[in-house]
């Protein structure tokens, strides 16, 4: 929104330079009602669309994770969801949301007929099923390739491309196949069974939010977004909050911090190789969430209420005992 009340546009020539220069971006979040009668074109999320595309951020880590202390705000019952850590790998440029044809026509009779057009390309399932399994193999080392080919060849061939990548580049990684409605089913019936999911770009952004709601609050969760390897193996990468700008409560001192904490995290772990330091990270809001803390999103009873800069300082103050 700033941009477009200085510029006119939803980012700058200037801005998107910095951004692709530098070793990684920490977004935080756009939009507002102010801003939902200006053009698609320069409203602040197509500036969040641009970044995704000219950095060629082509894969979307959502992790789900329930802190034990958050079990019962978990719309789950607790043996559920305690000890809950999936990680959705989502396919961020391709597909149904990016694929042409695409618009609403007028028919001859009168009728308005709208068109989405799923493609993908071998190369574009392959590179996102190769940051799943790198990815993996620093976890459970199981990946669940989700489709839907029973309906659409796309999902055929995706199927057929992540069997490949499985066999041929990742032979001791566990590959199972499962169809996007019966993910969506066992996330909800036992999700501990899932490991790293890796997903099309539809079915990622429809499982990811189911996900999101097993942790209790999206107000805690943390995403990012890969781009290509270097010749270093470094990747582009942008790190943002899974929750929106609330703007019914900009101002107020009541937003959850955590997810952009965990964010931070991410980033140095991904970006950074310094997995030690947010390892920190993590269990500093871990161990403020242990000791009774909490946000107003997070509430329970007989915890203590904070405000989202004191979140930020009980974590800050729990990670400076830690790295003592």
């Amino acid at each position: 929104g700033a941009a477009y009340e200085a510029h006119g546009e939803a980012i700058s020539d200037k801005t998107m330079d910095v951004a692709i220069n530098s070793d990684a971006v920490l977004f935080g979040a756009v939009g507002g009602p102010q801003w939902d009668n200006v053009g698609y074109d320069v409203r602040p999320e197509a500036g969040l669309l641009r970044l995704r595309k000219d950095m060629d951020l082509f894969a979307n880590l959502r992790p789900a994770i329930c802190f034990d202390a958050l079990a019962d705000a978990s719309s789950l019952k607790r043996e559920l969801v305690a000890g809950l850590d999936i990680l959705i790998v989502r396919e961020l440029t391709g597909g149904v949301y990016f694929g042409e044809p695409r618009g609403i026509e007028t028919l001859a009779d009168g009728q308005r007929r709208g068109v989405n057009t799923q493609v993908y390309t071998t190369e574009e399932i392959r590179r996102v099923c190769r940051v799943a399994f790198d990815l993996a193999e620093k976890r459970g080392n199981r990946v669940c390739s989700v489709e839907k080919n029973n309906v659409m060849e796309s999902g055929v061939l995706w199927r057929e491309e992540a069997t490949w990548v499985g066999e041929n580049e990742y032979p001791d990684a566990d590959l199972s196949h499962m169809l996007a409605d019966n993910c969506a089913m066992q996330l909800v019936r036992t999700p501990k069974q899932f490991d790293v999911i890796v997903t099309d770009n539809l079915f990622g952004d429809m499982l990811s939010d189911v996900a999101s709601m097993l942790t209790g609050s999206l107000g805690m969760l943390p995403s990012a977004s890969l781009g290509p390897a270097d010749e270093s193996g470094r990747r582009r990468a942008m790190y943002e909050p899974v929750h929106g700008s609330a703007p019914d409560i900009a101002g107020q001192g009541k937003a959850n911090p955590l997810a952009m904490i965990q964010s931070y995290a991410m980033m140095l772990r991904y970006s950074f190789d310094m997995g030690e330091d947010a390892d920190l990270v993590e269990q500093a809001v871990r161990n403020v969430l242990d000791s009774g803390k909490r946000t107003g999103d997070i509430m329970q009873d007989g915890m203590e209420l904070l405000s989202c800069e004191q979140m930020g300082q009980a974590v800050t103050a729990e990670l400076d005992k830690l790295a003592a």
